[in-house]
């Protein structure tokens, strides 16, 4: 048994210790905003915060995690006024949009770490993967998403 707080809730997960956070939060949780993309790391749809920093979901077992503190898309906000959302939405960031949570998630590790990132910043720390390639939109959102968070409207 693992115990954790998901979204700001206490969560005991009666799973395996050595199975991976993705699972237990879509299927024991059903938070199924956490997408599965490759299984081994390199995509980033299953990006959650892991006490407060961007962790592939699929690579980490909730063994690992007891008395972690474990954020979803979900948990980001419960409007969507989290300010990377409100730009995702503002930009019209996603096509498919499949890749998006786990992109949203990472945006807002790295304006939680660097309120302020240049362009160089976002492409180095935002290392998930589009297939539709809306990477121009991406870097766009988070620049605008810091805008945001700084008060910054227009």
């Amino acid at each position: 048994m693992t115990r954790m707080t998901v979204n700001g809730n206490p969560v005991k997960y009666e799973l395996a210790p050595d199975t991976p956070l993705l699972w237990a939060l879509r299927d024991a949780s059903n938070l199924t905003g956490t997408k599965y993309g490759c299984g081994a790391g390199l995509c980033g749809a299953c990006t959650v915060w892991v006490d407060g920093a961007a962790v592939r979901s699929c690579q980490v077992t909730i063994g690992e995690l007891e008395g972690a503190f474990v954020t979803t898309i979900e948990g980001l906000s419960d409007d969507r006024s989290h300010p990377v959302q409100r730009a995702w939405l503002e930009l019209q960031v996603p096509q498919c949009g499949f890749c998006q949570s786990g992109m949203i998630m990472a945006a807002a590790a790295l304006l939680k770490s660097n309120p302020r990132p240049s362009r160089a910043d976002v492409r180095a720390a935002i290392t998930n993967l589009c297939r539709c390639g809306t990477y121009p939109r991406i870097e766009a959102a988070v620049l605008r998403a810091a805008e945001l968070s700084a008060g910054r409207t227009a």
